[in-house]
C-alpha cells in the first residue's frame, strides 16, 4: 500500500474489519516493522525517539491501571514521554476532556467512555504534532462525541495532523477532510471527502411555503420532489422536474452552481423575490455509500 497524509490535515482511515487498519497504524508508530517498504513519519523514522516524542497515540484497546487515579496516570505517561509532570497542566487537560469531576475516583470505576476520555488526555500530553487515534469515540455517549469532536477540531486548527481510524463513519465524516479506504491491505481510494463523494456543483434547497415558483425558476432553481414527504415527480413546464400535486407545498428545489459565488447570486435572486431559505445541502454520496461502492456490495462491516 502507498499512502501519504498531508501535514496539518484531518485524515480518516476506513475499511472493513480485517482490512489492516490497526496493523497499518502499528507500523506507522514503529510497534511492528513492515517486511518490505519504508515508513516515514514527521519526516523521520517511527523508531526514532525524537519522532515518537512528537506523536500522541490512543490505541484501540486501552488498558489502564484500575487502582490509580487519573492525575497519577497522566504524571506517569508524562515521564514516559520524557516530560516533566505538571499537575496544573494535567488538571486543565482533564477538565478539557470532561474528567475534572472524576479526579478523585479510581480508574477502575470509570465507564468505557471515561476511559476513552482519559486516553485522549494522555495522547494530548506534550502538545504532539501528530495525533494517531484508533476508535477514539468508542463507548462515548453522543454528547461526549460532540465534545471530543470539538477538541479534535481545535487541535487541527492549531496545525496538528490528525490520523483517525474509526468504524463510526458519521464521526469520520464530521471530523476529517481527507479519507482513505483500505481493504485487504490495499488502499482502494484516497482523497478529499467531496471528491470521493463525487459531490458536484448541484445543491438541494428548501424554501418556506409561499415562494414564487416562477421567480425561483427564473433564478435557476429546479423544483424537485421531496423524498422525505413521499413526493412524486412529474414534468413541469420548461422541462423542470416538479412534485406532482404542487411544488409550492414542498418547497424543495435544486440548483447548479459552479462555485459559492454563483450559488449566492442565485440565492440573492431568490430572496429578492421574497423566498425564505430554510435548508441548503450539497448533493453527493455519504461516506457509507462511498465505502460500500469502493469495497463492493452491501453488508460490508466497517
Amino acid at each position: 500500500m502507498d499512502l501519504h497524509v498531508p501535514a496539518g490535515s484531518a485524515f480518516g482511515l476506513i475499511g472493513p474489519n480485517g482490512a489492516g487498519k490497526t496493523t497499518f497504524i502499528k507500523s506507522v508508530l514503529g510497534i511492528v516493522r513492515p517486511t518490505a517498504g519504508t515508513v516515514r513519519v514527521l519526516g523521520g523514522s517511527p523508531e526514532d525517539p525524537a519522532i515518537r516524542a512528537r506523536i500522541g497515540y490512543l490505541p484501540e484497546r486501552l488498558h489502564l491501571p484500575g487502582t490509580w487515579k487519573s492525575p497519577a496516570f497522566l504524571a506517569t505517561v508524562a515521564r514516559l514521554k520524557g516530560l516533566k509532570p505538571d499537575a496544573n497542566a494535567h488538571a486543565r487537560l482533564l477538565e478539557r476532556v470532561g474528567l475534572s469531576d472524576a479526579v478523585d475516583r479510581r480508574i477502575g470505576g470509570y465507564s468505557k467512555g471515561m476511559r476513552q476520555r482519559l486516553g485522549l488526555a494522555a495522547a494530548l500530553l506534550g502538545d504532539p504534532a501528530l495525533l494517531v487515534l484508533d476508535e477514539p469515540t468508542d463507548g462515548i455517549d453522543p454528547m461526549g462525541r460532540l465534545e471530543v469532536r470539538r477538541i479534535l477540531q481545535e487541535e487541527v486548527q492549531k496545525g496538528v495532523t490528525l490520523f483517525l481510524n474509526s468504524h463510526l463513519l458519521a464521526e469520520t465524516e464530521r471530523v476529517c477532510d481527507r479519507v482513505a479506504i483500505l481493504a485487504d491491505g490495499r488502499v482502494l481510494r484516497e482523497g478529499r471527502l467531496e471528491e470521493l463523494a463525487k459531490a458536484g456543483a448541484r445543491w438541494r434547497v428548501r424554501f418556506a411555503p409561499g415562494a414564487d415558483r416562477a421567480a425561483l425558476t427564473a433564478a435557476g432553481f429546479m423544483a424537485v420532489a421531496d423524498p422525505a414527504r413521499g413526493g412524486r415527480t412529474g414534468a413541469a413546464p420548461g422541462g423542470d422536474v416538479a412534485p406532482m400535486g404542487g411544488g409550492r407545498e414542498d418547497g424543495v428545489y435544486s440548483v447548479d452552481a459552479a462555485d459559492v459565488a454563483v450559488l449566492n447570486a442565485a440565492l440573492d435572486k431568490a430572496r429578492a423575490s421574497g423566498a425564505l431559505l430554510m435548508e441548503l445541502k450539497r448533493e453527493g454520496a455519504d461516506l457509507e455509500a462511498v465505502l460500500v461502492g469502493a469495497v463492493g456490495g452491501p453488508g460490508v462491516a466497517a
